[in-house]
């Protein structure tokens, strides 16, 4: 059992570093795409590479089940990305960042109410509070520029609240299932419910206007790492810690692109930055131990066989 945490622990680590040197590779595409284009091609090259993996066909057991996976799809893929990008379209990234934080509190809130071995405790709120503090001051760089947009940011909490339904969802997936074909599954509803909006936006999907070699490696690096492996190693980390508790390291996001947007776009990094990664760190912490300092000298008295005196 406690392999099998570390190992839902390393995985959700893993899995948000890499999503947020994604802010950079977006950020770079959308000089040349269209956001409907990233996804696009994002997902589809994810699509392949996972049926080359694992090609077999599973049939559900019932329309219930594909409903499910059709929710998957539209949650985890389509209606989040889009939300998100369209949202930094009306609104500034700094706005949109940190409403999508919310994501963990709104996984939680969701996961107590319909998932009965999820409960929200003093230390998962507690947490939130400080790590929300620490995503404030990582995003705003110590410079309160709050410009509110109503149809951006109510975009970006919608996303935020697709990721949390999308993460609740997961849950609900027999653990029978081969975790490469859930995720395939998934990609393939993502993909099938973006083409409308292909043509909402005109898209312009002819390959050879995007042969650059930047444009060809971040999609790449976003369709293999980013999604394909990615959305593997989250499903299996909901499933050994569960949804709650691998939703805390989303807190860990914004950190992560500000660490590599110092090192690749050379944004540098400040004061108000480096005593925000400390407190959301402290956020994670706290999410995952509780404030602990009772339990911290329970646990020193009684290594030490003193009894611990009840108030």
């Amino acid at each position: 059992m406690k392999n099998q945490n570390l190992a839902g622990h390393l995985l959700a680590l893993v899995t948000v570093f890499i999503w947020g040197v994604t802010f950079i590779s977006t950020k770079i595409l959308l000089r040349e795409l269209l956001p409907v284009e990233i996804l696009f091609y994002r997902f589809v090259i994810a699509y392949i590479v996972l049926f080359l993996i694992y090609p077999k066909i599973q049939k559900s057991i019932n329309i219930r089940e594909e409903l499910l996976f059709l929710s998957l799809g539209v949650t985890g893929v389509s209606f989040y990305f889009l939300f998100e990008n369209i949202a930094l379209q009306f609104s500034l990234a700094s706005n949109v960042s940190l409403l999508i934080s919310a994501a963990p509190i709104l996984t939680a809130i969701i996961a107590h109410f319909t998932v009965r071995d999820e409960k929200m405790s003093r230390g998962l709120i507690g947490g939130f509070l400080v790590a929300i503090v620490g995503i404030f001051l990582v995003v705003f760089n110590g410079k309160l520029v709050l410009k509110l947009n109503p149809i951006g940011d109510m975009l970006a909490i919608f996303a935020a609240l697709l990721w949390a339904v999308y993460s609740v969802l997961l849950k609900k997936i027999d653990p029978d299932w081969h975790p490469v074909y859930v995720v395939r599954k998934t990609f393939f509803y993502g993909l099938l419910t973006t083409v409308p909006w292909l043509f909402w936006f005109k898209a312009d999907l002819r390959v050879s206007h995007h042969l650059g070699l930047p444009i060809v490696f971040n999609i790449f690096f976003l369709g293999l790492i980013a999604s394909a492996l990615c959305y593997v190693m989250w499903n299996q980390s909901v499933k050994r810690i569960g949804v709650v508790r691998s939703g805390n390291y989303i807190y860990l996001v914004p950190l992560v692109t500000m660490i590599t947007s110092d090192f690749i776009l050379g944004e540098k990094v400040n004061g108000f930055m480096i005593l925000g990664g400390m407190l959301i760190f402290s956020g994670v912490y706290i999410t995952e131990r509780g404030f602990g300092i009772g339990k911290i000298s329970k646990e020193y008295h009684s290594a030490r066989k003193i009894p611990v005196r009840s108030k």
